[in-house]
């Protein structure tokens, strides 16, 4: 596993061998207080650790202390683009990080002013390197956003932050090619001490998009690659949230436990509903709070994919015809009808939870 240099963000530490927080960003103006405030409580209650917020003028950058004002707690990170007055407005305002783009920031002044500010407030900055955003210079020299053009640009603004003597750094280089963003922080692992920031960016719809994210995030996650991380969807907001959770969930990454459903696809011999029998009991254990304990159950469509194939589940059921049997880890406790199949799998679980 890469341990990185470590950053803090409010009460989380990113890198440094600390668990992989999760980010999400709000949708509504930052100007509505009110909906942003809505938003930012709805994405920490789906499981959001920092949330990020779009800062396009100045009247924007006055939602950090609006929300403090407000009791919310979780780091708020101000997102810039293009002005770096902005940034020096949301860190006055009371953002935990800030986050520029080195293809869009402006000159060496700007930044080292920015860096300036954030020292004096001790916040962190996040470097965000975006494929469609990079500087001239490096497209000309590259011919396109490649991997190396990517890491460039993040470690030269680096190297800048350096030179002002500001090292509370993270870093983050996205593209929307799954290929690309593997190959992009594959490199920059090997080639910087920073934390690094995951994400597929443009990555599409709910569907699509969780599987590129899916794919290039866990691929890293994987190799040890990765200190906090955003699903980036077209779709609602608490659905980044769910799918990072889940991405983490099924690598053993995520420090809040959770429930893993083991299910098999179902075929011929299936006779239970097991299709909606396990999408039931998933939204029954949603939000369970599982006090950082892993459970795996699993629901399977029959006895040859039952206690044998899931012989690794804390518990489950194999289908019968109308009934199922009750298993814990691969040995058969007793016969359930169907119509009670939900009701017992919570009863295993919270049983579970409190031995």
């Amino acid at each position: 596993m890469r341990v990185s240099r470590a950053v803090r963000v409010g009460p989380y530490t990113i890198g440094g061998g600390a668990p992989v927080t999760v980010q999400s960003m709000t949708n509504v103006p930052s100007t509505d207080f009110d909906a942003a405030a809505a938003q930012i409580r709805t994405l920490a209650e789906a499981g959001c650790d920092i949330v990020r917020l779009a800062v396009p003028d100045e009247a924007s950058a006055g939602v950090f202390a609006d929300m403090r004002r407000r009791g919310i707690t979780v780091p708020l990170v101000a997102d810039i683009h293009f002005d770096y007055k902005l940034a020096l407005a949301s860190v006055k305002s009371g953002a935990s990080k800030i986050r520029i783009n080195p293809g869009n920031i402006g000159e060496e002044w700007k930044v080292r002013e920015v860096a300036a500010a954030c020292k004096d407030a001790g916040i962190p900055i996040r470097i965000g390197v975006n494929g469609g955003s990079l500087r001239k210079d490096l497209l000309q020299k590259y011919g396109s956003p490649t991997p190396d053009a990517l890491v460039e640009s993040a470690l030269c603004e680096a190297e800048l932050l350096e030179k002002v003597g500001f090292s509370d750094i993270v870093i983050s280089m996205k593209t929307s090619s799954v290929q690309d963003t593997i190959a992009t922080y594959r490199k920059a692992a090997e080639a910087c001490p920073y934390p690094l920031h995951l994400g597929v960016t443009e990555a599409g719809d709910e569907y699509s998009g969780l599987i590129k994210n899916a794919i290039g995030i866990g691929s890293l996650l994987a190799d040890g690659i990765g200190d906090t991380l955003r699903v980036s969807l077209t779709a609602d907001c608490t659905k980044e949230v769910e799918a990072g959770r889940e991405i983490l969930r099924v690598l053993n990454l995520d420090p809040r436990g959770g429930v893993e459903i083991v299910s098999c696809p179902t075929c011929g011999r299936t006779k239970i509903d097991l299709i909606s029998l396990a999408a039931r009991f998933k939204n029954a254990v949603r939000d369970i709070d599982t006090r950082g304990k892993r459970v795996k159950v699993a629901v399977m469509g029959c006895v040859v994919n039952g206690p044998g194939e899931a012989r690794e589940a804390d518990f489950g059921i194999a289908g019968g015809d109308g009934f199922a049997v009750l298993f814990r880890r691969g040995e058969t406790v007793c016969r359930v009808e169907e119509s009670d199949i939900i009701e017992v799998l919570l009863r295993e679980t919270y049983a579970f939870l409190n031995e």
